[in-house]
């Protein structure tokens, strides 16, 4: 009997439409479809009308590599769908070990993760010539410990484009952090539930993250965003990038 590959596929944002085309054919040849519930919006199973939908969320690890296993043995086509894109805080190389210990194939197809749904929600571009060439996708320490030499005010030392996951509920630390490298009047944003029906955006001084979280009861599926372009008026970009000067010309132009 053929095995078929587990397929771990990004969801994406939360916009059905925003799944890759690749991700998109995965889910809809798919006998068993096992989704993050608690992350994954519903709608995205609209691409797996014949397969059987597993909501993840009530799962032990253990017993979701059980079902996908199993599955993969009566030559079955699984998918593994993951909000946003799996190799960013998917806890997907735990999954990988236990199929790997059990001879089980499987691929990985990647997605838009949130902060790239956010700046094209906030029309915004992360890297800006001469100012900031340089994104910093992170969180705070949590439940989840982050190495030292990565805390958040290491890296907010760097006053770098940053988009800083699953650290709502420690938005106070965070503004703390914030504020002493990027000034209480640094204008960050709140990005709430990217690309779905419910998409809200905040645009707040640092010093009022923490108090505007706790008025809007933002809990989850919310980044903060804290970038020199949301401090910069889009009229009086100083820089500009040297790919469309007039005067320079190279093989990269398109």
């Amino acid at each position: 009997m053929q095995r078929h590959p587990v397929i771990f596929v990004g969801a994406g944002p939360g916009d059905p439409e925003l799944i890759t085309v690749k991700g998109q054919k995965a889910m809809m040849a798919a006998d068993l479809v096992v989704y993050a519930g608690s992350l994954v919006p519903e709608t995205l199973l609209k691409w797996a009308k014949n397969a059987t939908a597993v909501n993840s969320a009530p799962l032990h690890l253990d017993e979701i590599i059980h079902m996908m296993a199993d599955a993969v043995k009566q030559g079955k086509k699984v998918v593994r769908l993951h909000t946003g894109d799996p190799s960013l805080y998917g806890a997907i190389q735990e999954q990988m070990v236990q199929l790997d210990q059990q001879g089980i194939p499987y691929t990985v197809i990647p997605g838009v993760t949130a902060a790239f749904a956010a700046a094209a929600a906030m029309k915004m571009e992360y890297t800006l010539p001469e100012i900031t060439q340089t994104l910093i996708l992170t969180r705070i320490a949590g439940r989840t410990p982050v190495p030292e030499s990565e805390n958040l005010k290491a890296l907010a030392a760097h006053r770098a484009s940053m988009a800083i996951y699953l650290s709502i509920a420690q938005a106070g630390q965070v503004q703390k952090i914030l504020a002493e490298h990027y000034g209480e009047d640094f204008i960050c944003a709140i990005a709430v539930k990217v690309s779905q029906p419910e998409e809200r955006l905040y645009y707040i001084p640092v010093k009022n993250l923490s108090e505007t979280i706790q008025k809007e009861k933002i809990k989850s599926q919310a980044l903060i965003v804290v970038s020199p372009f949301l401090n910069m008026e889009k009229s009086r970009m100083p820089y500009q990038s040297k790919l469309y000067d007039k005067d320079f010309r190279h093989e990269y132009r398109g």
